[in-house]
């Protein structure tokens, strides 16, 4: 341990202080801006369906800002958690979704046009049936967001809304 932190010494001796620091300062994992298009979902929101009370839910930045944690809590008792990323190695966006009731989802998407737009598949363990889920997030210019989820039961020849919410900031 000695002999390298002499070593070390050394090969800063070579550079300025500012060179020292320029080179000791890593560029932070996250900050290209990939990164921060999911970002105007983050907040703590209260959450309606038809004008009616839906739940809360808060999203938060973590990890340097290389992800965003979801916090849901439904008005029926519902409750559940997303880790949403983005994948730099398929650059695309992923959700990792489980919820009180074991009903997990992985959605992967992008964001098309201003909107964050994420499908992905569920199988129904009794039956196993197909569903094809997508969600989309679209900012509203009020700093609202709309949360959009919808399901095909025939590979998305067709929709049902699932679930249509408005997210309004606490």
């Amino acid at each position: 341990m000695k002999r390298f932190l002499s070593a070390a010494a050394v090969v800063l001796a070579g550079f300025s202080t500012t060179e020292a620091a320029d080179q000791a300062a890593p560029v932070p994992a996250c900050s290209s801006a990939e990164y921060r298009q999911f970002d105007f979902w983050a907040g703590a929101w209260n959450v309606t369906q038809n004008g009616k009370p839906a739940g809360t839910n808060r999203i938060d930045r973590i990890l340097g800002g290389c992800a965003l944690l979801e916090n849901w809590s439904g008005t029926g008792g519902s409750r559940g958690n997303s880790l949403n990323y983005y994948d730099a190695s398929r650059k695309v966006w992923h959700q990792t979704w489980i919820d009180n009731q074991a009903g997990p989802l992985e959605l992967d998407g992008r964001l098309e046009g201003g909107n964050m737009v994420l499908t992905g598949n569920t199988l129904d363990p009794a039956t196993g049936a197909v569903t094809v889920n997508r969600i989309t997030w679209t900012p509203k210019t009020d700093g609202n967001v709309r949360q959009h989820w919808e399901t095909s039961a025939d590979g998305g020849k067709t929709w049902q809304t699932a679930f249509d919410g408005l997210y309004a900031r606490t």
